[in-house]
Order: structure tokens, then C-alpha cells, then sequence
């Protein structure tokens, strides 16, 4: 069964490991070796994580020479930032709300407290 980008890319991106790997590529290219090295596992596992960040094609894999650096792909990454503009902007009007009504409290409790003989 073919998984959708973007669940491939939030399945991706539930690993801590794996957004840690896409911080690191956000500076620039980086090996395998260099990759792994921040981290206390095999390079086999290391290789899982980036198997499972290039299906969801977060990551590309190049070759120069001998070397095949990993690079981040970004489009995955805007699909995820407009799904969620949606919802951003939801919990955006509605803390909009709840400030209006927080001022309207902290208004009628002011105007109670200076009618007090």
C-alpha cells in the first residue's frame, strides 16, 4: 500500500534521531560517517534512519567520487508548513479570543473593585 507524502514525512520526522540527522543537513552535506558520529549506534542503524528519510525524501543521496554525501531536500518540509498554516492560524484566533475575553474579565473586575464602598 503506497503511504502519502506527507505521512511519510511525519512518519520521518517522529524520530528524534532522524530530525537530528536533518539539523545537521541543514548546515550542508554531510557522509555517512559524519553523520553518525554525534550519535552512539552501528552505522548500519545510521543507514536505516537515512533509508527512512530518503523514502520520505527529506534527504538525497549524491555521488563524488567514492563518497555519496546526503543533502536535505526541503519541499517535503513546505508540504508539512502548509498543512499546518491551517491549524496555525485556528490557534491563532482562538488565543485571539481568549484575549479579547481575558480583558473583558480583568475590565469587569476592575470596574467591581472601584465600585466597593
Amino acid at each position: 500500500m503506497d503511504t502519502d507524502p506527507l505521512s511519510l514525512t511525519l512518519s520521518a520526522l517522529a524520530d528524534p534521531t532522524r530530525r537530528a540527522i536533518l539539523a545537521r543537513l541543514s548546515r550542508g552535506e554531510a557522509t555517512v560517517n559524519e553523520l553518525a558520529a554525534p550519535f552512539d549506534m552501528s552505522l548500519p542503524a545510521v543507514s536505516k534512519h537515512l533509508k527512512v528519510l530518503e523514502k520520505a525524501k527529506l534527504i538525497s543521496r549524491g555521488r563524488s567520487a567514492q563518497w555519496r554525501p546526503c543533502r536535505l531536500e526541503p519541499e517535503p518540509l513546505q508540504a508539512v508548513d502548509g498543512w499546518l498554516d491551517d491549524y496555525r492560524m485556528l490557534w491563532e484566533n482562538r488565543l485571539d479570543r481568549l484575549e479579547t475575553y481575558l480583558a473583558e474579565i480583568q475590565k469587569d473586575r476592575g470596574e467591581k473593585g472601584n465600585n466597593t464602598p
